[in-house]
């Protein structure tokens, strides 16, 4: 950090370097306690130059939620190459791998679901749009009829996967092919289950 300190940044690389020390901090503390005197001391800067980049402190946190949930849906962004199944397999693969190397990434979406404030929170409820419309194409692709339902269900599958993720893929050493068999299994069969109640 010392280096960090002695080295002159443009005011675009301190807004990152801030953001990504935000980012990180969330591993140990949830968000609400990611304070701008924190991060602040953290940095070396004054609390002044964080009211200047971010404005307030949930200005801070929309930052850092907005940042860990764009290089999410980077990292897992499906292939369009391949068939619906192999692509959901393929993206369940890369969410797991992100989730497990980008620890503290992840956490500050997951921390992020629960802020106070309504512009993080819906910072959040983008990337679970997001994550929901790539796993809808995959059922359409594969002939499930288009229904209100149907993205109701998986929309919400969105959010019971963030919490298994955390329970398996951070709280445990469960094999990461097994979690990602888990997941697929638990998807298909919420996506058969809406057909066949329509169809039914």
């Amino acid at each position: 950090m010392e280096a960090d300190r002695r080295t002159r940044l443009t005011p675009e690389q301190r807004r990152a370097q801030l953001v990504s020390l935000g980012v990180a901090a969330l591993v140990d503390r949830p968000l609400e306690a990611l304070t701008i005197e924190y991060l602040s001391g953290q940095a070396g800067v004054s609390r002044g130059l964080l009211f200047y980049y971010f404005g307030s402190k949930h200005g801070l946190h929309r930052e850092v939620v907005r940042t860990a949930r764009d290089s999410m849906l980077h990292a897992t962004e499906p292939s369009q190459d391949l068939p619906p199944l192999d692509r959901l397999r393929d993206t369940l693969t890369r969410i797991v791998q992100f989730v497990r190397d980008h620890r503290e990434t992840f956490f500050s979406l997951v921390r992020g679901a629960a802020s106070g404030n309504a512009e993080v929170r819906e910072v959040v409820e983008q990337a679970r749009a997001s994550q929901a419309e790539r796993v809808i194409a995959v059922f359409l692709e594969l002939g499930v009829a288009d229904s209100e339902l149907l993205r109701i269900a998986l929309r919400s599958w969105v959010a019971f996967a963030e919490e298994a993720l955390v329970e398996s893929a951070l709280n445990t050493e469960m094999p990461s092919d097994e979690i990602v068999l888990f997941l697929e299994r638990t998807v298909t069969a919420i996506a058969a289950s809406v057909e066949n109640g329509v169809t039914g």
